[in-house]
């Protein structure tokens, strides 16, 4: 290899904590080339994220500390350098964007003036930046740029944020765009354009792009080489199609064989008498259609999969079905009676057999509670669910089923990682025995092997108890492995539906088609032959 932009040497981070120090990263090394895409794979807590915070100089120190290691640009060790001479790399030379747009853009700022300002800090006169930063938001590709300049980051989509991200770290021609989880959180279709402007992006500037994800379909579309992490540590590196085919530790194994899509797709049993009837849902907002005359059946133990982009009304679906928002006409009848029309009391008496578990569960957990008050209030609420002196016993049989242990319970929402938080979730669901459990992208945000043991574990309590789900997701691989029928969203309407066999193996809409054609698959083979597929009907479509 060429010399490298840039080389991480032995480089060792330790936090120092409460209960002693830990070490998040154990003596790593990798490099980087110019043009190169360099992807870091592992699962939270790998230590992917803090070595790239150690690169741009983001580690609060204390509580962490560089225990040992170099990082050299251009052969020179950012590490001994004054904050003065990093200041003068960070943005300019290398660059980074974020997981989440939205807590790394200035609420109160106009998104033009915080892209110009990226390059007035370096330097570059404000009539210079503001020409900039009009040419990067037309080039990122968000509508209206002059218009878009003036708007706030509140005004744009997840999709658009990150663009705007894109272009704030692109300002000032980087060397190295460091990308940490950038498409986590996106539609499958607006995580396309985002990869594909990376890629596009890069080829124009010839930046090296450190990549760091969990995703194993995001390293087959983009990457050159992956690095990967397993509690600090390197355990595996390699170019990305041959890590695939022939990994050599454990835990690579693992992490590919937990990668969804690769099941077989259920074959849903005989039609018996619905748990749930809708019949022409609306919801308006101000006029506008939200939701537009919905219509399904959702059978006792089954999983009806609702996917679609943001804004395709799935999630106002979900919460006007659990009463969180009011609808504008239809019924939604459960066991016979329309949940639409029943009054406040009705529906809290309800509420103990249609439960919902939300994407995030850091939101959704009172932190002020430990996991014992969190799962007994539902017992509070409904006293006759369980006698008091039974509740210790039965949060831990609870917490026992979904796979922590008894003695967590005494512990707060902050102490446990993201996919222990949403078995606690689940815990609370489960807590009043539902018949019907509503996921709202309950795993879109975990890990892929954290994702799989979560699956698990609801196909389990599906099997066990015969919950019903309404899986609202926009990972289409989940989708195919977990569900047994498919409602496809746009713009507020079901467009198709379907069992997943015959969503996923005959699609009707073209809307679907392209929905399954971005996705991604995990075998950097396979995901060559769709882009060489999205490529040719991209072509198509222009002539």
């Amino acid at each position: 290899m060429a010399e490298p932009l840039l080389e991480v040497v032995d480089l060792a981070v330790t936090f120092h904590t409460a209960n002693g120090p830990v070490e998040a990263v154990k003596g790593i090394s990798y490099r980087l080339g110019r043009g190169e895409t360099l992807a870091v794979l592992g699962e939270s807590g790998s230590g992917k994220s803090v070595s790239a915070s150690a690169i741009m100089n983001l580690l609060d120190m204390p509580p962490a500390e560089i225990v040992r290691g170099r990082i050299l640009y251009e052969g020179r060790d950012l590490l001994s350098l004054s904050a003065e001479e990093r200041r003068r790399i960070n943005g300019r030379k290398i660059a980074m964007i974020f997981q989440d747009p939205l807590s790394h853009l200035n609420p109160v700022y106009p998104v033009g003036w915080q892209i110009a300002e990226t390059m007035t800090t370096h330097g570059t006169p404000g009539p210079q930046a503001r020409a900039r930063a009009l040419e990067l938001v037309r080039r990122v590709g968000l509508p209206e740029p002059e218009k878009a300049l003036a708007k706030y980051p509140h005004e744009f989509s997840g999709g658009q944020r990150q663009r705007l991200m894109i272009a704030m770290a692109l300002a000032l021609k980087p060397d190295i765009l460091i990308a940490d989880e950038p498409t986590t959180a996106l539609d499958v279709t607006v995580q396309a354009e985002i990869l594909q402007l990376l890629e596009e992006l890069q080829a124009e500037t010839g930046m090296g792009l450190l990549l760091i994800t969990h995703d194993l379909g995001v390293v087959a579309e983009v990457a050159d080489r992956v690095v990967v992490m397993n509690r600090g540590e390197i355990v595996e590196e390699g170019e990305a199609g041959e890590v695939y085919r022939n990994p050599k530790h454990p835990y690579t194994r693992k992490l590919i064989d937990a990668a969804p899509g690769k099941g077989e797709m259920r074959r849903p049993e005989g039609l018996g008498e619905p748990l749930l009837e809708v019949r022409d849902v609306s919801k308006l907002y101000g006029g506008f259609a939200g939701l537009h005359e919905a219509s399904f059946d959702l059978q006792p133990g089954e999983t009806l999969a609702i996917v679609g982009e943001s804004g395709s009304g799935k999630s106002t679906l979900a919460k006007v079905l659990m009463r969180l928002e009011e609808p504008s006409g239809g019924t939604a009848r459960y066991k016979g009676r329309d949940l639409l029309a029943m009054n406040a009391r009705e529906i809290a008496g309800i509420r103990r057999e249609i439960q919902m578990v939300f994407q995030d569960p850091t939101q959704s957990l009172n932190p002020r509670m430990n996991v014992f008050d969190i799962i007994s209030e539902a017992w509070v609420i409904h006293p006759q669910i369980l006698p008091k002196a039974r509740w210790r016993e039965r949060v831990a049989e609870l917490l026992t089923e979904v796979g922590l242990s008894p003695e967590h319970m005494r512990r707060y929402p902050h102490q446990f990682s993201g996919g222990q938080r949403q078995r606690i979730a689940i815990a609370r669901a489960l807590a009043l025995e539902p018949n019907l459990i509503v996921c709202d992208e309950a795993v879109s945000a975990l890990d892929v092997s954290v994702q799989a043991q979560v699956i698990a574990l609801l196909e389990r309590l599906q099997r066990e108890h015969g919950i019903a789900f309404i899986f609202i997701a926009h990972d289409l691989a989940l989708v195919r492995d977990f569900a047994d029928h498919v409602l496809v969203m746009r713009r507020g309407r079901i467009v198709e539906k379907g069992t997943v066999r015959e969503v996923f193996e005959s699609p009707r809409e073209d809307y679907t088609k392209a929905l399954l054609a971005a996705g991604l698959d995990a075998d950097p083979e396979q995901q060559a032959e769709r882009r060489r597929i999205r490529q040719q009907q991209a072509l198509a479509a222009a002539e």
